[in-house]
């Protein structure tokens, strides 16, 4: 089986424990604030208080597989703002659908969403997941950016958060009016932190953890009976195992929601993978890490933790605090399991409005500031594609966003690439000063006066290409030998060899003589596969353009001026 090609679980070695061991716990104190404020953030719609322990059940899951089973030796992983975004989702369309089942359902989702990626890495589909266009993928992360600050705003004011873009702007009147002066207080001095912290103290102290130690604190002591929300009661401890609930009228809806987890993931992580490798100067395995991440995923559903991928900040953090391998992410994960276990009560009165702060400055990163300033001065094509796919996210969904965006930008760039096609193209009839053609060529075609249409291919010939053959072709009409010249073509799609053999009847049809000169490799194994090839003479294959226009030449008794060449045909 193609999983036995993998060694599951990392060789763990102990030659850089001091750096590993900083790192992990330095990048343990970042994750700390940012999943308990995903998992808050994410189950907002969820009537249970499980959204803090979710973000960290999380945390620790992929955290830890992720780590131990994965391919990229200094990645740390757990929740993310898109994937978090798209859960708030996930569990508001299964709790609405089934009250009663939809929180087992959900969490069923999460881990079919890991099954997925360790299917993808199986399949060895990691070199492709990452092909995507980086102008879909700046306007899906900016439109993550905006739901994140947008839905943020409530909470930061001291009311109930929505996981809905729509319900958290039409909710914003109502909010404006009433606002808490406690929360919006806690929340504004958690943004001055996060953004004013003195990067030299960041380094030892992240900001994050700063703005909820400092800014919880004066909510304890200062004041104790404001009533505003906190996270509340965090159950201490190893979770209960959630077993998978799947059915049937809930297909559709639950396998669609896990493929979209697991390409969000996928494409997230092993985009911080090669942010990883830049830093660390190594090379990452992409099919493995899809099969770390997915183990981690489907762990962090049958825990009841939030779904996650590879971590861009926290990984950054990670290498440089002396992380480089994959202990450094275990130790992270070990920690975090800790405070679980044993510091789960200090937790409990976090203001959400201090939570609400960290997301903020979270979803204003991942706003992609620096392709927005400059996408129209780029591409003005490629600038529509981003703010289209940054809308779709905000407004519709992410599925429909990307798929959307990929769709216009894959259909750009095969009209590029046609073009480019096309213009490689020539159609010679007569006399010309064509660099790449000797004069005896020359000469033969200027005096066939118009009898000998040489028609010159080149690069690869995709389906775009197949129209203005036949347009071309079609302008011509006086000629009566072709000469297709393909000894530059390296590859020919199906519907440019179709369009070949519409070329090869109408010649027949028309009482017309075609030559092929220079077919070899790819191009000549896919045209013998086309029935209307046999019927050509053996001796209309050339290897060389000059033993065509002697044999055309012959046929239409064209005076040479010069010697003819003896042919080398190709059978």
């Amino acid at each position: 089986m193609a999983i036995a090609q993998f060694r599951l679980v990392n060789h763990l070695h102990f030659r850089n424990f001091r750096g590993d061991l900083l790192g992990g716990m330095t990048a343990a104190i970042v994750a700390l604030p940012l999943a308990l404020a995903f998992g808050v953030s994410a189950t907002a719609d969820v009537p249970t208080n499980s959204g803090a322990i979710a973000g960290l059940y999380g945390a620790i899951s992929v955290g830890f597989f992720a780590s131990l089973c994965g391919g990229t030796p200094s990645q740390i992983s757990g929740p993310t703002g898109p994937m978090s975004v798209v859960m708030a989702t996930i569990f508001a369309a299964l709790m609405k659908e089934d009250p009663d089942a939809g929180l087992a359902m959900a969490f069923t989702v999460v881990m079919m969403a890991g099954l997925f990626q360790i299917l993808f890495g199986v399949l060895r589909l990691g070199k492709y997941i990452t092909l995507m266009p980086y102008t879909v993928i700046s306007g899906f992360m900016s439109g993550v950016g905006l739901i994140i600050i947008t839905i943020q705003i409530a909470p930061l004011l001291g009311h109930k958060a929505s996981s809905k873009v729509v319900n958290a702007i039409q909710q914003l009147p109502s909010v404006l009016t009433d606002i808490d002066p406690v929360a919006l207080g806690l929340g504004l001095l958690t943004l001055v932190i996060v953004f004013a912290a003195p990067p030299r103290l960041n380094r030892i102290l992240p900001a994050p953890l700063i703005a909820l130690v400092v800014c919880t604190s004066i909510s304890v002591y200062g004041f104790p009976e404001s009533g505003i929300p906190v996270i509340g009661h965090i159950p201490a401890g190893l979770p209960e195992p959630h077993m998978p609930v799947f059915q049937i009228k809930h297909a559709k809806t639950m396998l669609g929601y896990s493929v979209m987890l697991a390409m969000l993931g996928s494409i997230d992580s092993l985009l911080t993978s090669l942010v990883a490798d830049n830093i660390t100067h190594t090379q990452h395995d992409s099919d493995r890490e899809l099969i770390g991440q997915g183990l981690g995923n489907l762990m962090a559903g049958f825990m009841g933790g939030l779904p996650g991928a590879g971590a861009t900040m926290r990984t950054v953090i990670n290498a440089k605090s002396g992380g480089q391998t994959p202990l450094s992410g275990i130790i992270h994960a070990v920690v975090l399991a800790v405070i679980v276990i044993g510091a789960s009560p200090m937790t409990e009165p976090i203001p959400n409005a201090v939570l609400a702060g960290i997301l903020i400055k979270v979803g204003i990163d991942i706003i992609d500031w620096s392709f927005l300033k400059r996408a129209h001065r780029l591409s003005l094509k490629g600038a529509g594609i981003m703010y289209l796919v940054m809308f779709l996210t905000v407004f519709v969904d992410l599925v429909t966003a990307v798929a959307v965006g990929a769709f216009l930008a894959n259909l750009l760039t095969i009209k590029s690439l046609t073009d480019l096609q096309v213009q490689t193209m020539r159609t010679i009839t007569g006399p010309t000063d064509d660099q790449q053609m000797s004069q005896e060529e020359k000469d033969i075609i200027a005096k066939a006066h118009g009898q000998i249409l040489l028609f010159f291919f080149s690069g690869p010939m995709s389906f775009g290409a197949a129209k203005s053959i036949s347009q071309r072709l079609s302008i011509v009409k006086a000629y009566k030998v072709l000469i297709l010249d393909m000894s530059d073509v390296t590859r020919v799609g199906i519907t440019a060899s179709l369009a070949i053999e519409n070329i090869l009847k109408d010649a027949e049809n028309t009482g017309k003589v075609v030559f092929l000169v220079g077919v070899h490799g790819q191009v000549a194994e896919r045209l013998h596969r086309i029935e209307s090839i046999h019927t050509l003479p053996k001796d209309s294959w050339f290897n060389r353009r000059l033993d065509a226009l002697n044999e055309a030449a012959a046929l239409l008794y064209v005076p040479l001026s010069r010697s003819r060449l003896p042919k080398e045909k190709e059978v």
